[in-house]
């Protein structure tokens, strides 16, 4: 246990654990309030994250931020991490090796920043985070509470660009947490 972010940001950048570590340009640890009652959780990093080292700055990055506006939710008010912190090759999902070894970190993030909500975007963050009988389409839209936080899964981003048909399901499913958010006056 790391007892602040700037410490754990300093050991992630030097991370060397998995073969990630090897392509990265930069690593990307999270951004937003560290004292942010709502997190967000994706995969790992693109192309654009990599470059700038910022979480969802890309094209899937763009498309949420266009949900956040639409919803009346200020991003700098969030808390932004994915679970591994190097882009994976070609940007394909992450191995359970390398999930598995970026987990301490993303679990140290979240113990400090003590979110109340976390969304997790997309298939890879629910069973990395919830469980491996979980399923994306199944599970988005509703309601998990374990240890004290309630999680609310729906589809990545990056999935609305390759299937526009799912853009209201992850409009309605970001809509709840922020009524969730607004019925306990947490910030977003």
């Amino acid at each position: 246990m790391y007892d602040n972010l700037e410490e754990l940001e300093k050991i992630v950048e030097k991370c060397n654990k998995c073969e990630l570590c090897k392509n990265r340009t930069n690593s990307v640890f999270g951004t937003g309030n560290i004292n942010a009652d709502i997190m967000f959780i994706g995969e790992g990093p693109g192309a654009d994250e990599d470059m700038e080292g910022i979480p969802f700055v890309g094209k899937a990055g763009k498309l949420m931020n266009q949900a956040f506006i639409g919803l009346g939710i200020n991003r700098e008010n969030v808390y932004i991490a994915n679970i591994v912190k190097c882009r994976p090759p070609n940007n394909r999902v992450p191995s359970k090796q390398e999930a598995m070894i970026c987990m301490d970190y993303l679990r140290n993030q979240v113990l400090l920043i003590k979110p109340k909500i976390i969304v997790l975007l997309g298939n890879t963050a629910l069973k990395n985070i919830i469980g491996e009988n979980y399923g994306i389409t199944s599970s988005r839209g509703k309601w998990i509470e374990k240890k004290g936080i309630k999680y609310m899964p729906t589809f990545h981003p990056a999935a609305l660009l390759r299937d526009e048909s799912k853009k209201l399901d992850f409009w309605k499913d970001i809509e709840l947490v922020k009524k969730e958010a607004e019925k306990n006056n947490f910030i977003i």
